[in-house]
């Protein structure tokens, strides 16, 4: 069993997000039918949760190894017995714990942590020392996006058409100016999953890359010269789409991901 000293709380509200109660005497105000919870925000548990996501993920609770009691983790976090049960619900929900009754919590295999959702993702990037987690975000990305290339080069409306023009000229006028270009960049390409129609593989690529960019190895510190080389590959895919050439716009899109990532992705540091 893992030592509940290796578990860090986060700082939370002494008060717990429980109700203040009026001074003796005071005359009670009028609740205008105001009826409270009927269960607790979940967003109480949050910072428990997200502590706890962390120290799975960085290996400090091993997998196969058992939580602290819920009594004991109460005092670690200082919060209470509702909130505590709400963020080991919310663990298992992420497939990161299974409680059983009478046996404890257990941290479960990694098999079966769900990478989509944003706290186990975020958590998961921040520990990707070696890369392995990036690359096959890369790799998926380029995998979804190429295909809605080519679906925008079928369906791009005029519309469509002069938002990525409009784009990407803000793109050229960024080439110097490396933080505004990285976000013009991101909405380059989500005008183009939009065109694609493909709202699920949208949903998907923007959830993994939104956390993906908050970490640097990812995103990088691109020169000058790199945004110049990154937005040639933009005009390529634009005039794809265009042009309505699908094949094009998907080989288009594909090397540019993979292509980009190349440039900016740090070295592998030593097992």
């Amino acid at each position: 069993m893992t030592s509940a000293n290796t578990l860090v709380a986060p700082q939370t509200s002494p008060a717990d997000g429980n109700p203040v109660t009026s001074a003796r005497g005071r005359k009670a105000e009028p609740t205008g039918g105001l009826a409270p919870f009927p269960r607790r925000p979940a967003r109480l548990a949050l910072p428990v949760v997200e502590a706890l996501v962390d120290q799975i993920i960085s290996g400090q609770l091993p997998v196969g190894s058992q939580l602290p009691s819920e009594l004991t983790l109460c005092e670690i976090f200082g919060v209470s017995r509702i909130t505590m049960r709400e963020a080991v619900k919310s663990l298992e929900d992420k497939g990161l714990a299974l409680a059983r009754q009478g046996s404890g919590t257990t941290v479960t295999e990694e098999d079966n942590w769900l990478l989509l959702d944003p706290i186990v993702l975020a958590a998961a990037v921040r520990h990707d020392t070696q890369l392995t987690l990036l690359n096959q975000l890369v790799d998926m990305r380029a995998q979804l996006e190429s295909p809605m290339a080519a679906q925008a080069a079928r369906k791009a409306s005029r519309t469509d058409i002069a938002e990525m023009a409009a784009l990407l000229a803000l793109l050229d006028s960024q080439v110097d100016e490396q933080a505004s270009f990285l976000e013009t960049d991101v909405a380059f390409h989500d005008r183009i999953m939009r065109a694609s129609g493909n709202q699920l593989s949208r949903s998907i690529v923007r959830t993994v890359h939104a956390e993906a960019r908050k970490n640097y190895r990812y995103s990088g510190d691109p020169t000058s010269a790199e945004c110049r080389v990154s937005n040639d590959e933009h005009h390529a895919i634009f005039e794809c789409i265009k042009n309505q050439d699908e094949a094009g716009a998907e080989q288009a899109m594909s090397q540019h991901i993979l292509r980009a990532w190349e440039r900016r992705r740090p070295n592998r540091p030593p097992d």
